[in-house]
């Protein structure tokens, strides 16, 4: 391993205890609400992922994952208060974000044979930052090239023609 690819490998002992302490708060908001749940944790590529399985229900994930979204963030900043240093970990509710990242490659694809077939840059409706990387990365995997627009909570994605 180079020097530069040390400097970028994640730190495999922080992950872990971001997740710890994830999964301490996480189940903490589980006992407040009564919940039942169980909590699993995982260290995928450069974030610690912490999944809430078990439930009954989509309360917890919400219209389009809103309320998803919203318990990460503030899974985040409990990570944050704690160690110091801003998380970018990832929680998820019951497999949805699996369900929807299957989604939105799925999409990204469809979208990018049509912009191929037609010549013409195409929007997609306002997306998370979660799932404008799923659409960029198989936009790219299809051959084509994609960017953001918008501003934030209505940042889309643009499909390019080559």
């Amino acid at each position: 391993m180079t020097e530069a690819e040390q400097e970028k490998a994640p730190d495999l002992a922080a992950l872990e205890q971001e997740g710890e302490i994830a999964a301490d708060y996480v189940e903490g908001l589980l006992d407040i609400a009564d919940i039942d749940g169980d909590i699993d944790m995982d260290v995928e590529g450069d974030r610690a992922l912490v999944s809430v399985v078990g439930v009954k229900g989509t309360d917890l994930v919400g219209p389009g994952g809103e309320v998803l979204e919203a318990l990460q963030e503030l899974t985040r900043l409990a990570v944050h208060r704690q160690t110091g240093e801003r998380s970018r970990l990832m929680l998820d509710v019951s497999g949805y974000r699996e369900k929807r990242r299957a989604e939105l490659s799925k999409l990204g694809t469809e979208v990018a044979e049509t912009v191929r077939r037609n010549g013409e840059p195409k929007s997609l409706h306002p997306m998370t930052p979660f799932e404008r990387k799923i659409v960029h990365d198989a936009v790219a995997a299809a051959g084509l090239r994609s960017e953001s627009e918008g501003e934030e909570p209505h940042r889309f994605v643009v499909v390019l023609p080559v």
